[in-house]
């Protein structure tokens, strides 16, 4: 428990153990080439300082994101039972999306007139359309300051868009659906299905600490606590159901049928 924690803490110190002092700057660091930021969040993941995401001393210079990945998966699993350093990642990599949007959007040819309509908004007639829509009211613009106003949503949909987890990036997918339902029709099949990641041995093995792939019984408790600790293995499971449940029961580059006939298309999407 905290208690317990708090108590062996204390303890360690009165019988003089050594600590880890970590200091706090009156600036904030940035997120952008910035290798020494995670080291300096997590000094325990990075020994000497040294790994960050975005160093430069690897063969080959990679992105953010497969960094992060590759830190995920590193064979002693200390980045994926770290509780705050997925969370971290997954914070920052959704900022650098957002500015990437805003960046998109000013790039663009129109980005003239956009700044105009941001200058021309009517607050008013933006937080009434707000308020509307948020009770569920399906609104049709009837003037042109109505027309600069959606437009405006428009705009930072476009930005919120480039964001994993947004509500945009949810409202894009939705109208993927639709228009693969308008190429292909109304779908067969709606299956829905979660994989039990507690009781099977592959995301066991994942979250597991040892390299030998052989089965090894935990109780249920244990199972529970192994699969808890380690949410990177969930996911890992999770993907690899996932695939095979497209490429063996669909039959997506298969090389035969699907377990409900050929399929002309699918469509998926994860809980967020």
């Amino acid at each position: 428990s905290t208690a317990q924690l708090r108590g062996i803490a204390l303890k360690h110190l009165v019988e003089g153990g050594k600590a880890l002092g970590v200091g706090q700057s009156d600036k904030p660091l940035s997120l952008y080439n910035n290798p020494q930021l995670y080291p300096q969040i997590f000094p325990w993941l990075f020994p000497y300082g040294l790994g960050g995401i975005g160093n430069i001393n690897g063969v080959h210079r990679v992105s953010d994101t497969r960094r992060i990945r590759d830190l995920l998966l590193y064979h002693d699993k200390r980045f994926q039972q770290e509780p705050m350093f997925p969370l971290i990642a997954l914070n920052h990599q959704q900022i650098k999306a957002s500015g990437l949007g805003g960046f998109l959007v000013a790039k663009q040819a129109n980005f003239k007139s956009i700044t105009e309509r941001l200058h021309k908004v009517d607050m008013s007639v933006l937080n009434s359309l707000i308020d509307r829509l948020s009770k569920g009211e399906h609104i049709t613009a009837k003037s042109e300051m109505e027309n600069n106003c959606y437009q405006v949503i428009k705009d930072l949909d476009y930005v919120a868009g480039n964001v994993p987890g947004s509500k945009t990036s949810r409202k894009m997918m939705r109208n993927e659906i639709w228009s693969l339902i308008s190429y292909l029709g109304a779908p067969s099949w709606f299956i829905t299905f979660s994989p039990s990641d507690v009781s099977h041995p592959i995301a066991l093995y994942y979250a597991g600490n040892k390299t030998a792939i052989y089965p090894t019984f935990y109780s249920q408790n244990d199972r529970v606590r192994l699969i808890a600790n380690n949410p990177v293995a969930g996911a890992k499971f999770f993907n690899l159901m996932v695939k095979l449940f497209i490429k063996h029961v669909l039959g997506i580059d298969a090389g035969h049928d699907g377990l409900y006939g050929k399929t002309a298309g699918y469509y998926g999407t994860v809980e967020q």
